[in-house]
């Protein structure tokens, strides 16, 4: 179906005198023009896709799969690839994973993450940013590496570190120079949820601790971590959701691509 646009010739033209004698900018006149060039929503058979995203938040919709059949997923990936978006799904089962790789063979499937990402054919854009992501243990693999995922989809450099808790605490130390000059920093931890505060003591970034459900009866799947965080005494800590590693994988990812606009 062919697109309708709304602005008037007579409106772009003065869009475009404003823009030659530096009254409006660029971006100005992109924002008043793309969404009558664009539609800003694109309907599947089970979604509505959310083209516009990108122009308010600065990044395409991300699925979450869950509750999604496979077929369902491969549609909204279709949709956002067709208007050189990049893909990604979070929560994946592997049934769902099989699917979105028979359809896409140049699919990213991390199956410890759970995440399948695609990037558009004409999507050229070096990595921008650095980000660090930690894990006080191996049980933290899964929402770290989810993190990790999202903050790469976002097109920064990733570097994740992996089991240096406070259990061992020989071993922070020892990888301090993998992470003191991150744009920002994902520290993933259960139990107690100490390491974002010891972390946050050794940086001047922002660092986003994510609690996890990983721990013993007292911990009340997460809670205790998420409470230990709320309360770090490193004021550089801020803190997600338990278990929400692409939430803190996106945040950070946003800090780190802001320290180095094109």
């Amino acid at each position: 179906m062919d697109t309708i646009i709304n602005v008037t010739s007579n409106e772009l033209q003065n869009l475009l005198v404003n823009l030659q004698r530096g009254e409006i900018s660029l971006a100005a006149v992109v924002e008043q023009v793309l969404p009558e060039v664009m539609p800003p929503t694109a309907q599947t058979a089970a979604a509505q896709v959310d083209l516009d995203r990108v122009r308010r938040c600065g990044y395409p919709e991300v699925v979450f799969a869950p509750g999604k059949t496979g077929a369902a997923i491969v549609d909204i990936f279709r949709t956002l690839l067709a208007h050189g978006q990049r893909c990604l799904t979070t929560r994946v089962s592997p049934e769902q994973a099989r699917e979105l790789l028979a359809e896409f063979p140049q699919a990213i499937h991390n199956a410890v993450a759970r995440t399948v990402r695609v990037e558009p054919e004409s999507n050229g854009d070096p990595p921008r940013g650095r980000v660090a992501v930690l894990t006080a243990g191996t049980s933290d693999l899964p929402v770290a590496e989810e993190a990790a995922e999202t903050a790469r989809w976002m097109g920064c450099t990733v570097d994740l570190i992996v089991d240096v808790g406070v259990a061992g605490p020989q071993r922070l130390p020892a990888q301090r120079h993998r992470f003191e000059n991150a744009d920002a920093i994902v520290v993933v931890a259960g139990m107690e949820g100490a390491l974002p505060s010891v972390v946050g003591g050794h940086v001047a970034c922002p660092v986003i601790a994510v609690p996890t459900s990983v721990g013993y009866g007292a911990s009340f799947g997460g809670v205790a971590p998420l409470l230990g965080m709320l309360n770090s005494c490193a004021a550089n800590v801020t803190v997600v959701n338990i278990d929400a590693g692409f939430k803190g994988g996106f945040v950070a990812g946003l800090i780190a691509r802001r320290c180095w606009p094109r």
